[in-house]
């Protein structure tokens, strides 16, 4: 027995591991954005991409080439992408919204050729086949840093860190993963680094996306330190708020209980992060924790911001796929890697549900939280904060949130797009399709749609009539 066993306890150790590569923080983490080079139009787009694989990319490409295309009355060769202030990504879709984060509108050019229709996997071991990649599986996963996070290197960011994010970018970027031990959302985000004492500037892009994609068995969890001492952390006051208040939400309690342990060397040395998707598929994370850290109404906006403000969407891209599984029709199974791979389908599944209600609610408390603010400001501070009072209206905002998902879709295309794997390759015409469905999905969902015709300008309305008399919807915004 104990020599059957040698062989496979070596071969357990043979599983790939993630060195941590984060460094002490020396000062203080800046903002991932420059308030400085903020947006201080009347217009603020905020972008969700979920998880999926390739196919949660290229839908969220779609996505994006829409709000181009339905935007070019604004004058502007990016239509709607100029208004664009905050993308979040998770998993597949963190690829996105690095991408955006970093380059802006410029980088969808090529992007499709230079990405999407190549092979993501080129250097994983994906083979269900070889017993050597179940064991590495079972032994904490098959694939480490040096794969996807490689490429995604090599292909895109080249060696971009968060710090080239804060440098050339306008748009606040969240890339979200799981922290395994607490069972939270994972935000690469200044409060996170300030509570492990490391500095986030010098964190590599394609590490956050690489941990953001790190789905349970065929990735190893990417590894950080805690760097506890090394820095002068002292818990802010926002973050013992989020732990002790009563009226603080289950979640976020549980997320400023994940930051407390990473300044405690007693729970926590290092923190081990898998795909973002297990705990908040859609990356809402970031809206409560930027609410609560900035304790004023209008975050996460600047108050100039808030004041010029008239029209708001937040769009979810939702690539999510309803499973269709064969042992659901006989009384075996699921087991061994189908039961895995079905645990963490249903994991991401109710957190795509519970984040995308939950954000509609936060979104609708903030909406009438910020009206209060601007109602209660003084004149003289309206002219200060948005260089005039004339036209003042400090009611006149709108506020529209929606998710653009495979239901909005035609039977056909959404049956197809349902068989779509959740790869890091795909076919091109399976790509193809997936970005058509985004964009088909993005023009069909009716609080985008009711969004563009309250801007004013947008040839959108003959449409929304057309579609209330065939028996559609009209949408409003938040709080009507």
């Amino acid at each position: 027995m104990r020599r059957a066993l040698f062989p496979l306890l070596l071969l357990l150790g043979c599983a790939p591991w993630n060195r941590p590569e984060n460094v002490p923080l020396q000062g203080e983490n800046a903002p991932l954005v420059d308030p400085a080079v903020a947006g201080d139009g009347e217009v603020y787009i905020g972008l969700a991409f979920s998880g999926g694989g390739f196919r949660a990319t290229s839908f969220a490409y779609g996505m994006l080439k829409e709000l181009r295309a339905a935007g070019v009355e604004t004058g502007t060769p990016n239509g709607l992408l100029d208004q664009v202030r905050l993308v979040s990504g998770v998993s597949g879709g963190s690829v996105m919204a690095a991408q955006f984060g970093l380059y802006g509108p410029e980088g969808l050019k090529g992007f499709r050729e230079r990405f999407l229709v190549t092979d993501g996997e080129t250097y994983m071991v994906t083979s269900a086949y070889n017993p050597l990649t179940v064991i590495k599986g079972v032994a904490g996963g098959v694939n480490g840093r040096d794969t996807f996070g490689r490429y995604l290197d090599e292909v895109l960011f080249k060696g971009a860190t968060f710090g080239d994010l804060r440098k050339r970018s306008r748009v606040k970027t969240w890339i979200n993963a799981t922290d395994m031990a607490n069972n939270t959302p994972f935000l690469f985000s200044p409060e996170t680094f300030d509570a492990l004492c490391s500095d986030l500037s010098k964190v590599r892009l394609s590490e956050a996306v690489a941990a953001s994609a790190a789905f349970p068995l065929a990735f190893t969890p990417i590894v950080l330190e805690a760097h506890q001492g090394e820095c002068d952390y002292r818990e802010p006051d926002w973050l013992t708020s989020a732990r002790f208040n009563p009226e603080a939400t289950a979640a976020m309690r549980a997320y400023g209980q994940a930051l407390e342990s990473y300044a405690n060397p007693a729970q926590v040395k290092f923190v081990k992060l898998l795909d973002g998707g297990i705990t908040d598929n859609y990356g809402t994370t970031g809206l409560a924790v930027d609410r609560a850290r900035a304790q004023v109404p209008y975050a996460p906006l600047t108050a100039e911001e808030a004041v010029k403000l008239k029209r708001m969407l937040f769009l979810v891209a939702n690539a999510g796929v309803e499973q269709d599984y064969a042992w659901t029709q006989k009384v075996a199974g699921p087991g061994g890697v189908n039961l895995a791979v079905s645990i963490a389908a249903s994991a991401m599944a109710a957190a795509s549900r519970s984040g995308y209600d939950s954000m509609r609610g936060e979104m609708r408390f903030w909406e009438a939280e910020l009206i209060e603010w601007r109602c209660a400001l003084p004149l003289a501070e309206v002219h200060r904060l948005r260089g005039s009072a004339a036209g003042w209206d400090c009611k006149d905002v709108k506020i529209f949130v929606g998710e653009a998902s495979f239901a909005d879709l035609p039977v056909e295309m959404r049956d197809e797009m349902n068989k779509v794997p959740t790869r890091l390759k795909l076919p091109v015409d399976e790509v193809d399709l997936s970005i058509e469905a985004g964009r088909l999905a993005t023009r069909m969902t009716p609080e985008f749609n009711g969004f563009l015709a309250s801007l004013g300008g947008n040839p959108v309305e003959a449409r929304i009539e057309e579609g209330v008399a065939s028996g559609g919807r009209r949408v409003l915004p938040l709080g009507n």
